[in-house]
């Protein structure tokens, strides 16, 4: 599928989608001068627990909010209202914030990358007050669809070939997360959403059934079963466990429907597989499949699958959406190099537990005998190691992108590639985060003579 034309987001994100110190150290900047190029990277600190790797999602969302930065007359106006910029000239609203542009570049992993703690998933060069302003929207965009995409690639993992559709925008933190989710669980390698307008704006197949509801409205179970196969002959799936499961798959065999897939939401999902198949095979429908949803997450579909029940796919929800076992990564955004009276100087933080190292880099992973067998961090300048494949790739330049990004489709595809490349022990469920990441001799000294950026 090629890619699908970029539709503006309904998040409500805008140049004051950022905190306010970021407002507030522009302005500092602006007004000692410094607005010379500075490079911030985004990284993961830390692996959250039970995951082996992390993939990389949300910069389709974070190249499309910097293209479209600016600040309008109103937000101007609220802006210089505040007490905090009670002494900052007029200047910096009526000609600095006027006429503000992101005017850097980027480089990012592709959306569907697998990645590992403290290897950059986007570098931003750019003048010192752009490239920190947007911190804080790049990081909420980036980490919380990387998070989606990860929890993804473990559902999906479990699920062992059965298709699996992200059920989860009703328990999304908010419509906006819910889209993001959608798109990013995709990448992670999901078949589909049930979330409509994802479907519209990134090319997601959709899918749905029906809801208790439509069961409750009618008189009886095979009234509602009839009426709807009236609309939906060919597509129709059957929400059996609304009152009775097996009663109501006795009735569904009995109207004579034939039907290509029914629903079980609740209950013990197992035994109850078991025995609607049972009885749909003894009735000649064969063919009809069994799609099993219900507060369904990794483990329970990886015990679903174990137990060999007759499942043909899964809808999870709430697990996705909101990642429920890790909500939230150790996502940061943080300066690597300055430029000072035209020469670049790299920065580190030295706080105990948030080291950084110094300048642009670059993150090769080595590939031997058709597997990855290790990472390699080093300095954009050094050579590539031996067998290794450059990560970061330049997706914008002076503000604007340089290529047109993938479809949500061909991101999950080179996902599930590049997937496959990662040793099997790392795919396992309860895998330790044990996968080589070096940083280059190079890299390290250039760390030790770094001047200092921050030691609170």
């Amino acid at each position: 599928m090629g890619r699908i034309a970029r539709i503006a987001t309904p998040q409500m994100i805008n140049a004051l989608t950022t905190d306010l110190y970021q407002l507030t150290m522009a302005a500092g900047y602006w007004r000692a001068g410094l607005t010379e190029p500075a490079t911030f990277e985004l990284f993961v600190r830390r692996m959250p627990q039970r995951r082996a790797f992390l993939v990389a999602a949300g910069l389709e969302n974070g190249l499309a909010y910097l293209e479209a930065l600016r600040f309008t007359d109103e937000e101007r106006g609220w802006l210089r209202q505040l007490p905090q910029f009670a002494h900052v000239p007029s200047a910096f609203f009526d000609e600095y914030l006027r006429s503000f542009s992101f005017t850097g570049s980027v480089s990012a992993l592709p959306e569907g990358t697998p990645f590992f703690p403290g290897e950059p998933i986007l570098r931003v060069t750019a003048p010192l007050p752009e490239a920190q302003l947007v911190e804080t929207a790049l990081l909420a965009t980036v980490a919380f669809a990387t998070n989606v995409a990860s929890k993804a690639a473990r559902v999906v993992r479990a699920a062992a070939g059965r298709p699996v559709i992200e059920f989860g925008a009703r328990r999304a933190h908010g419509v906006g997360a819910a889209l993001a989710a959608a798109r990013a669980a995709f990448i992670g390698g999901c078949d589909g959403t049930s979330l409509v307008d994802a479907g519209r704006r990134y090319g997601i197949p959709t899918s749905g059934t029906m809801a208790h509801s439509w069961v409750q409205t009618f008189a009886d179970e095979i009234d509602a079963f009839r009426e709807f196969s009236q609309s939906f002959p060919d597509s129709a799936a059957y929400l059996l466990d609304t009152y009775d499961t097996l009663a109501a798959t006795d009735k569904l065999i009995a109207s004579g429907l034939k039907p290509a897939m029914v629903r079980l939401d609740s209950g013990e999902v197992i035994s109850l597989s078991r025995e609607v198949r049972a009885r749909l095979d003894s009735a000649g429908l064969t063919a009809t499949r069994i799609f099993a949803t219900g507060d369904l997450d990794e483990y329970r579909i990886a015990t679903i699958v174990a137990a060999q029940a007759p499942i043909d796919g899964f809808g999870v929800g709430t697990a996705l959406s909101t990642v429920n076992d890790a909500p939230a990564l150790s996502a940061v955004y943080k300066l690597v190099e300055v430029h000072r009276h035209g020469a670049s100087t790299g920065v580190i933080k030295q706080s105990p537990g948030k080291h950084t190292w110094p300048c642009p880099k670059q993150v090769w992973r080595i590939v031997e005998n058709g597997r990855a067998t290790r990472d390699v961090i080093a300095g954009i300048g050094e050579p590539a190691p031996s067998g290794g494949v450059a990560l970061l790739h330049t997706v914008m330049e002076r503000g604007r992108t340089i290529a047109p990004s993938p479809s949500a489709t061909v991101s999950r595809d080179e996902s599930r590639r590049a997937l496959a490349l990662l040793p099997e022990r790392l795919r396992a469920l309860d895998a330790a985060a044990d996968f080589p990441v070096s940083i280059t001799e190079s890299l390290e000294q250039a760390r030790l003579t770094a001047s200092r950026y921050d030691q609170t």
